[in-house]
């Protein structure tokens, strides 16, 4: 899913993987130490980038994690190799090719390696304790055919920000719960000066994000609730017609279509918006644009509020061919009870994926309004092969169904999801 910047940003390697040559590999197990007890386990991990004013964060933060691991379990050693995610699918494949199989994988997907045979069902690799404290419908996506094989690992979810100095400025008393009250609240804006009262970003970075909760707002989606694919549901071409509207009267972007969410959140950053849908991951880009006076509220809706949001995870997942399930599942009970998924929440403004970081996090205003989506977020069906094909051609083209004939854009994507 690659969460960060659509989604992840790029970082140094960090440490080499011992098994590329140092490694003494056992029959059917996998590297113990000269003195023997000791194992090794081999981990490969996608590079989320720095965080904000905080160079090598990705380094930093798996040698921390390594660090307090072994320093509790001095019979496993971990080494850690992390991967930009550009590259990151690639270099497994090669790993695995070459018969260099690491023990844990996290990055943005683990299905492909399920038909093959290659993982630890999670089970095998993660307590009770621990499996029964994930957010169950984030755990529901890890499953293939009933059985659990991907763990998530982080989480990200939508909302609305509104800039407050801008709806003082404007007269607006609070931030738009339905449409109407959107646009009234836009119209307001435009009024008072503001060039783009509603940020609405349609180009090919993530389209496919902005369009499906717009979808959502109006009980629609991509799919309906039988599964089928209704991308030109009468409820889609409504939700467009509405934007067309409002991209019509100047309420919004100008040309959404030509316009990523990175540049509409540096101008939200800058003053120039008065509202966007974002997620945790804006805060450091408007953080980094020195504004401060912003408000998060839930993603308005055609009669109301989103009780939901787009729900987005990575994955971490297990391979079995080293034979090592009891020392992943310690390292596993580690990270997710200790305070190593927390940092990696914090570091990177990622949203954790159990009840009880949820809970921790619940004390913090910005964060509130997606941590509350989360149980009940709603997500792309990525799980279907058809997505794959799809979701290029909705970041292409679905940001001409508010410049042209909706029914007609939606039409023509509903024609590329049923091709055989």
């Amino acid at each position: 899913m690659k969460l960060v910047g659509g989604a992840a940003l790029g970082l140094a390697t960090m440490l080499v993987l011992s098994s590329c040559g140092s490694s003494t590999p056992e029959t059917g197990g996998g590297d113990t130490a000269a003195g023997g007890g000791q194992v090794t386990l081999k981990m490969v991990a996608a590079d989320y980038g720095d965080g904000p004013g905080k160079p090598n964060s990705g380094q930093k933060f798996w040698e921390g994690v390594v660090k307090e691991f072994e320093a509790a379990n001095p019979t496993i050693k971990v080494d850690v190799q992390v991967i930009n995610w550009n590259d990151i699918d690639k270099q497994v494949a090669t790993m695995i090719q070459n018969g260099q199989v690491p023990d844990i994988l996290q990055t943005g997907d683990y299905s492909g390696f399920v038909a093959d045979q290659l993982l630890y069902k999670v089970d095998e690799v993660l307590s009770p304790e621990v499996s029964g404290d994930m957010l169950q419908k984030f755990a529901d996506y890890g499953k293939v055919d009933g059985t659990a094989y991907g763990i998530p690992f982080v989480s990200s979810a939508r909302a609305l920000f509104y800039n407050k100095e801008l709806f003082s400025k404007a007269g607006i008393a609070e931030p738009p719960k339905t449409w109407d009250e959107l646009k009234a609240a836009a119209k307001k804006l435009k009024d008072s000066g503001v060039s783009q009262p509603f940020g609405l970003p349609l180009g090919q970075e993530e389209a496919q994000a902005e369009s499906f909760l717009w979808m959502l707002g109006n009980g629609g989606g991509y799919k309906d609730a039988g599964g089928k694919w209704a991308i030109n549901s009468p409820q889609n071409v409504e939700t467009f017609t509405y934007l067309k509207g409002m991209v019509a009267e100047g309420l919004t972007t100008p040309n959404p279509g030509t316009k990523d969410r990175k540049t509409v959140w540096e101008d939200f950053g800058a003053g120039k918006v008065g509202m966007v849908n974002g997620g945790p991951m804006s805060i450091p880009i408007f953080d980094a644009a020195g504004l401060k006076d912003y408000g998060v509220a839930p993603i308005p809706g055609k009669a109301g509020p989103l009780d939901t949001t787009l729900g987005v995870m990575d994955w971490i997942m297990a391979f079995n061919k080293n034979g090592h399930a009891a020392e992943i599942k310690k390292f596993f009970d580690f990270f997710y009870t200790g305070t190593a998924a927390q940092k990696i929440s914090d570091t990177y403004k990622l949203l954790p994926v159990t009840n009880g970081g949820i809970e921790k996090l619940s004390g913090d205003e910005k964060l509130k309004p997606f941590l509350d989506g989360l149980p009940n977020a709603s997500f792309y069906p990525f799980q279907d092969p058809k997505w794959a094909d799809l979701n290029p051609a909705i970041k292409q083209t679905i940001g001409g169904a508010v410049t042209e004939d909706p029914a007609k854009v939606l039409g023509d994507l509903q024609k590329t999801a049923e091709a055989s």
